[in-house]
C-alpha cells in the first residue's frame, strides 16, 4: 500500500463532508438507486469514483454513461467486480455481503467498507444534520416507516421516507431543501456495513431468521440489526412480545438519559405504548405515565390505514402484526415530540401495504389475497394469521402459495402451527423443495403441487419475465382448482423472489394479472 493510501485512510475513520475528499479513491460497489447517489454526492465533493457492477443492463448502461459525463470512472460487466481496483482508499457497497471478492480484498487490505447509509450519514456532517428516527426488523419495516413519515407530516415536519424505501438517504443530503427530521428503514445489509450511526431515536421491530446465507448465521444477523440502538441519544424503542429486541436495548452503548421505550399488543406498563379498549394509548411520554394513559389513535384507524376488510361482524380488523407497527411508529413519533393528535391523523391519511395483505379479487366465492411481501418464514406467518388463529376452526381455510429463494431458512415451525388450516399448498421456485419437504414432515394429508416451468422442467423459468409471469398463471390455475367457496388462495412466499422475478412487486404483479384472468 503506498504512501498516499495510507494518508487517506488515516482521515478516513473520522471522514465527514469537510474532509478532503480531493484526495480519496472511492470505489462503489454497484450502480443501482443508491449506488448512483453515493457516486453523484462523491463528485459533487470532487473525489475520484470508480463505480462497478457485473450486470451490464440497459438501466445500468444509463446511468453509467451519465457518471462518466460527471467524471466517473465505470465497468460493468460480469467480473467487474471480481477484484479491487488499485489505490482504492474505500469501497462503499450497495448491499453485496461479506463473502463477495471485493470486499474480502478490502477487509485483507485494511480498506474501509462503507454502506451507501453509512456514507450519507457522514457527508451531511457537519453542514445538513438531521435528526433520524431508525426502523429495522425482520418484517414490518416498510409499513412501520411509511407510518412514521404520515405522523411526522401531520405535525407539520418536513420529512421523507428514505433508507431502504423510497429516496436513497445520500439525495437527502445533495437535496438543497431543508428536512427537519427523516423516517429512515434500515436493512441488516445496510446496517452491517455501517459504524457511526447515532439516531435520535430507532427500533427493531422483530427478530426472526432471515437473510442467514448473507451473514453467515443468526447471531451475525442479530448483531447488524442491534447496531441500530448504537448511540441512540432519545428513545430505544423495543418489542415487548419479542425478547431479543429488549436484550440488544439493554446491550447497546447509548447516549445518557436516551430511554427503554415498549410497545404490546395488550395493556402497557409505564414507559410502553400498547392497546387498550381498542385504543392505541401512550403510557412513555407522558409526565403521569405511572397511573394514566394517553388515547393516540384507534384500531379503526390503523385498520384504515391497512386497507383492511371488513370481517363477518362488519368491522374491519387489522392484523396484529400492522397494530405492532403502528405503535412502533407512534413511539418513534411521540419520541420526537409529535402531538397524540398527528398520530391519530397520520394513520388515517396513510395508505400501506403495497403486495402486504392485499385483496386482489374473488372468483367464485374464492378470496385472492396477495402478500408477496412475506419473503420468509415469519413474514409468512403473520399473513396466514390475518384470516384467523391457527387452532380456531371458524377462520378461513387457506391454500397457500409459496416457494422462492429461502435464504437458508427453515418452514417447519411455520407449517406445524398452520397445518390445521391449510387446503393446500402450491409451489413454485427454486426453493419450493424446501418448503415441500416441511409440509411432508409435518402435514402429510395437506395436498402439495409444485409448478415447474413448462420449458425444462425446473422449478425456474429460463429467466425472462414472460417465462415467470407463465409460471404464476399455472400456479394460481392449480391453486384455483384446490380451493373451495370460501376459502383464501394466500400468495405468502416465505421466500425471496429473485430466483424468477426481478423483485417482490413483480411477484405480487404476476400473481394479480395471473388472478383477474381468471373466468369470474
Amino acid at each position: 500500500m503506498g504512501g498516499r493510501q495510507r494518508m487517506t485512510i488515516s482521515w478516513m475513520s473520522l471522514a465527514d463532508g469537510a474532509s478532503p475528499w480531493p484526495d480519496a479513491h472511492v470505489v462503489i460497489a454497484g450502480v443501482g438507486v443508491s449506488g448512483f447517489a453515493a457516486a453523484d454526492g462523491l463528485l459533487q465533493l470532487g473525489a475520484r469514483v470508480t463505480v462497478l457492477d457485473d450486470a451490464a443492463t440497459e438501466a445500468n448502461a444509463d446511468k453509467g454513461a451519465l457518471l462518466e459525463v460527471l467524471g466517473a470512472t465505470v465497468r460493468l460487466g460480469p467480473g467487474s467486480t471480481a477484484a479491487l481496483p488499485e489505490g482504492a482508499d474505500l469501497v462503499v457497497t450497495t448491499g453485496f455481503p461479506p463473502s463477495a471478492p471485493i470486499l474480502v480484498q478490502a477487509l485483507a487490505g485494511s480498506v474501509p467498507i462503507w454502506s451507501e447509509v453509512e456514507l450519507a450519514w457522514r457527508l451531511s456532517r457537519p453542514a445538513k444534520v438531521v435528526p433520524w428516527l431508525g426502523i429495522t426488523g425482520t418484517n414490518g419495516k416498510t409499513t412501520t416507516t411509511q407510518m412514521l413519515e404520515a405522523m411526522l407530516t401531520a405535525a407539520g415536519l418536513k420529512t421523507a421516507a428514505v433508507g431502504n424505501i423510497g429516496r436513497p438517504v445520500m439525495e437527502i443530503v445533495l437535496d438543497p431543501e431543508p428536512y427537519d427530521v427523516l423516517a429512515v428503514e434500515l436493512s441488516s445489509h445496510q446496517l452491517h456495513w455501517s459504524s457511526s450511526l447515532a439516531l435520535h431515536s430507532s427500533v427493531v421491530l422483530n427478530l426472526q431468521p432471515d437473510h442467514l446465507s448473507w451473514h453467515g448465521g443468526m447471531e451475525a444477523y442479530g448483531a447488524a440489526k442491534a447496531k441500530i440502538y448504537e448511540g441512540v441519544s432519545h428513545a430505544c424503542v423495543y418489542n415487548v412480545a419479542d425478547r431479543a429486541t429488549e436484550a440488544m436495548v439493554e446491550q447497546a452503548d447509548v447516549v445518557e438519559g436516551a430511554r427503554a421505550i415498549g410497545f404490546t399488543l395488550g395493556t402497557p406498563a409505564p414507559s410502553m405504548l400498547g392497546v387498550v379498549d381498542e385504543l392505541l394509548v401512550d403510557r412513555a411520554f407522558i409526565e403521569q405515565r405511572r397511573d394514566s394513559a394517553l388515547e393516540l389513535a384507534t384500531l379503526a384507524d390503523v385498520a384504515r390505514a391497512a386497507g383492511a376488510v371488513a370481517g363477518p361482524g362488519g368491522d374491519a380488523v387489522p392484523p396484529p402484526h400492522v397494530v405492532a407497527n403502528a405503535l412502533a411508529a407512534a413511539a418513534l413519533a411521540r419520541s420526537y415530540g409529535v402531538p397524540a393528535t398527528a398520530v391519530r391523523d397520520g394513520l388515517r391519511n396513510v395508505r400501506v401495504g403495497a403486495h402486504k395483505i392485499a385483496d386482489v379479487g374473488e372468483r367464485r366465492g374464492v378470496r385472492y389475497v396477495d402478500d408477496s411481501k412475506a419473503t420468509n418464514p415469519h413474514a409468512a406467518d403473520a399473513a396466514l394469521r390475518a384470516f384467523g388463529d391457527p387452532d380456531d376452526p371458524s377462520g378461513s381455510r387457506v391454500v397457500w402459495v409459496a416457494g422462492g429463494q429461502a435464504k437458508g431458512t427453515r418452514f417447519d415451525d411455520l407449517v406445524v402451527a398452520h397445518a390445521p388450516r391449510l387446503r393446500a399448498a402450491v409451489l413454485l421456485g427454486v426453493d419450493a423443495p424446501v418448503v415441500a419437504e416441511a409440509l411432508a414432515r409435518h402435514a402429510p394429508d395437506v395436498p402439495v403441487e409444485v409448478v415447474t416451468s413448462a420449458e425444462d422442467g425446473r422449478t425456474t423459468p429460463t429467466g425472462t419475465a414472460r417465462g415467470a409471469a407463465d409460471v404464476m398463471a399455472r400456479v394460481v390455475a392449480a391453486a384455483s382448482s384446490l380451493a373451495r367457496p370460501g376459502d383464501v388462495v394466500l400468495l405468502a412466499p416465505g421466500c425471496a423472489s429473485l430466483d424468477m422475478f426481478v423483485d417482490y412487486a413483480a411477484r405480487g404483479d404476476a400473481f394479480t394479472e395471473a388472478v383477474r384472468a381468471l373466468a369470474p
